[in-house]
């Protein structure tokens, strides 16, 4: 597949997972992909995720801990097996009931006209301060934590 038929492929998967067709999104990728997010004590579905099944508990444990207030892609950058997609989002942590606004970076790479690898880069220290429980002493806020 040539860059844009990859760019094609990504703008498609957005639009499943922005419908919560996460089982269609899953044929997209290999059986043997890589799904990369910031490590952080407190959010569940952080780390390092190896093959489809442990993305399909990450798209579980994501969907179990958050809700996309505003989750929009604005830019789709393609050349040769890399897709890069520029993003905002607004989350909102259940269990804490913070919320956070996030600009995010997702970078693809792709083989043979499936996703291989995915890396995310966000605001790691607002998602980290929204998924946090509260300490002893702290008083929770309720108010939108900003980048």
């Amino acid at each position: 597949m040539d860059a844009q038929e990859n760019k094609r492929l990504i703008m498609e998967g957005y639009q499943m997972f922005q419908n919560g067709d996460i089982p269609r999104l899953l044929e997209r990728y290999h059986d043997d992909a890589v799904w990369i997010e910031p490590e952080s004590e407190y959010i569940p579905f952080s780390g390092r995720h190896n093959g489809k099944a442990e993305i399909a508990r990450f798209f579980k444990s994501l969907d179990d801990a958050a809700q996309a207030i505003r989750f929009v892609p604005q830019e789709f950058i393609a050349e040769g097996d890399k897709v890069i997609v520029t993003g905002e989002a607004t989350w909102l942590v259940r269990q804490t009931g913070r919320s956070y606004d996030s600009p995010w970076v997702h970078v693809f790479t792709l083989r043979d006209g499936k996703v291989a690898r995915f890396q995310d880069y966000h605001d790691t220290a607002a998602s980290q301060r929204a998924y946090q429980p509260d300490q002893p002493g702290q008083a929770a806020t309720g108010m939108p934590m900003h980048h």
